[in-house]
């Protein structure tokens, strides 16, 4: 009998969409279990990639990849990671598992580096920083804690415009975000005017997310007198202040100069929350070594803080990894090797410098008579050049030139092969 009922339930598993009765057990064998899952949008950056890849025009050029090329167009490894890799492999190190929050010579080194070593925040032992999975597994972590953690109902602001993965990991956690003005689409620069009216208006005790340098997508940074505007009426209105700083050095080339915004709030009161990552600035793009700091106000709630962390890291993923964060401890612990991080940063930070420089003047050098000065005005990886949609699409379709929609352009993609074509090809769509 038992082997029948087998049998028979074979029978029907073999049929999609078919049941059959045994007592008064159904059995149901479907097609998929996740036939009703909607297919989600493509990634807008991945798209473009592909796109590039296909297209066999030999002048092709991708300016929508987020990550740095050296001049030939390459993945470039930094010299003194390069020599980090080598003094790991003479330690001879196993691979046990890291403390959930990461080995405290990391947290601690990344710390300082972001806020300074003589910050008082390290005298009175009143942060929390733990490893995360780059920075958008800071951002991540840090988002979930509020929204577990934090008064209920709260909203976050966003700048207009701010990197795409902010308010998906807002609609993920089912936290409402709003947005506050930024960038000035007819100059092409921070919007300092709108920023403040919309700041004034945002409800006590709302979270507001801020770019520490080097703003992704625009390029666009206040000038150190603009943000102390910024920390002032923050601090009016009681706002909790979370900082990205996913390009620290990536900026000035200078990484005290680039965290200038963090130290400046830190020193005016302000407990802010800070996520960092080592993606760009040491190229450990695949590593993702990152950090979460929370400011405690005092060593008590840190514990208390840390505590809680830990509890949301274990249920995660239980421990960060330990390959990209030993290259980390290595640059930042030993002077020497810090000394030559630091100028491979400035080596990396003058070439994207000097691109927006010869980019802008083979614009105007062709004789475009718009202004192109926004190009050299922005900093960082990222330019938010102007061009419009159709702009755009000329440029892909006419000159092979990869870029997305909105006109941003990664100017690592330039080289001093390709930015006259590049020019030339921007100065014929808008002209």
């Amino acid at each position: 009998m038992a082997q029948a009922l087998r049998n028979l339930a074979i029978n029907v598993l073999k049929n999609n969409n078919v049941e059959a009765a045994i007592g008064k057990t159904v059995v149901r064998a479907n097609s998929s279990w996740w036939g009703n899952v909607e297919m989600g949008p493509p990634d807008v950056i991945l798209g473009i990639s592909e796109a590039y890849k296909r297209d066999t025009d030999p002048k092709k050029v991708n300016l929508g990849v987020g990550a740095y090329r050296d001049d030939e167009g390459k993945p470039f490894i930094l010299p003194s990671v390069r020599k980090a890799e080598e003094i790991i492999h003479k330690k001879n190190l196993n691979h046990e598992y890291a403390p959930i929050g990461g080995e405290a010579l990391y947290t601690d080194a990344v710390a300082k580096l972001a806020f300074g070593e003589d910050s008082p925040i390290f005298k009175d032992k009143s942060n929390c920083t733990v490893q995360t999975l780059s920075g958008t597994g800071a951002l991540r972590l840090g988002l979930e804690f509020i929204s577990k953690h934090y008064a209920k109902n709260q909203e976050i602001w966003l700048s207009t415009p701010t990197w795409g993965n902010h308010p998906q990991i807002c609609n993920m956690l089912k936290l409402a975000h709003k947005k506050y003005r930024y960038f000035d689409p007819t100059t092409n620069s921070f919007d300092l005017k709108g920023a403040i009216e919309d700041i004034h208006k945002i409800p006590e005790g709302s979270i507001i997310l801020l770019h520490a340098c080097a703003h992704n997508p625009t390029g666009v940074d206040p000038k150190p007198e603009e943000w102390k505007q910024l920390s002032q009426v923050i601090k009016e209105r009681k706002l909790f202040p979370f900082f990205d700083m996913a390009y620290q050095g990536f900026a000035t080339g200078n990484v005290d100069n680039d965290a200038f915004a963090v130290r400046l709030f830190v020193k005016e009161g302000h407990q802010v929350t800070l996520s960092q990552s080592f993606a760009k600035n040491m190229g450990l793009y695949g590593e993702r070594a990152g950090a979460l700091t929370f400011m405690c106000g005092d060593e008590a709630t840190a514990a208390k803080v840390m505590s809680q962390v830990k509890i949301m890291i274990r249920t995660m993923y239980s421990n960060p990894p330990l390959y990209g964060a030993r290259l980390v401890t290595e640059i930042l612990t030993q002077p020497d090797l810090k000394q030559q991080w630091l100028a491979d940063v400035k080596t990396m930070a003058d070439r994207i410098i000097t691109m927006r420089k010869h980019l802008r003047a083979g614009i105007e050098g062709a004789g475009n008579k718009q202004s192109w000065r926004h190009i050299t005005d922005q900093i960082g990886m990222f330019c938010y050049t102007g061009l419009k949609p159709d702009q755009v699409e000329r440029l892909t379709k006419d000159f092979h030139i990869y870029l997305t929609k909105d006109g941003r352009i990664s100017v690592a993609g330039i080289s001093s092969k390709n930015v006259n074509y590049v020019a030339e090809a921007m100065h014929k769509v808008t002209a």
